[in-house]
């Protein structure tokens, strides 16, 4: 059953929501909380986003209610003659609307938004543990090409 999704750029309203949607994602190991002491980290790191030229938060919406969001980054390179690429970043929709296509949506924004900006591509991670997210993205028309390292400094 697909709902009509609505993206727009995250606002600072937004943040608490968002957050407890990370909270609740026993997969991501990310360390997020819905704890409201902890509101003022997530608000520094919007700042931060909504600040850069080249990061974008949106949400997606549904009947008013923020029911997933994905974050993107322009980076340029000298490789490919100094192309430009698209990075999604913390694709989440809320678990009681997955099934709905809303994955679907916020990925098809992000691909629009790629084309406008004339990106050589759009690139993205996904944890391996993540299997129905793979064959999400699988299904979208993503291949997976590379393996990914991470050195945790914190």
């Amino acid at each position: 059953m697909a709902a009509k999704v609505e993206i727009r750029h995250a606002e600072r309203t937004d943040v608490a929501t968002i957050a407890a949607m990370f909270a609740e994602d026993a997969l991501g190991g990310h360390g997020d909380s819905d704890d409201p002491a902890d509101l003022p980290d997530y608000l520094a790191a919007f700042d931060r986003i909504a600040a850069s030229p080249n990061d974008s938060l949106y949400v997606a919406v549904c009947d008013g209610e923020v029911v997933g969001t994905f974050q993107t980054t322009l980076i340029t390179s000298l490789t490919g003659r100094g192309a430009s690429n698209l990075t999604v970043e913390a694709v989440h929709t809320r678990s009681d609307m997955r099934g709905h296509r809303i994955g679907e949506a916020m990925i098809s924004h992000a691909i629009e938004q790629g084309r406008a900006q004339g990106v050589r591509l759009i690139q993205l991670m996904s944890n391996a543990s993540r299997q129905d997210a793979h064959r999400f993205y699988t299904r979208l028309g993503f291949t997976q090409s590379h393996f990914g390292f991470k050195l945790k400094l914190r």
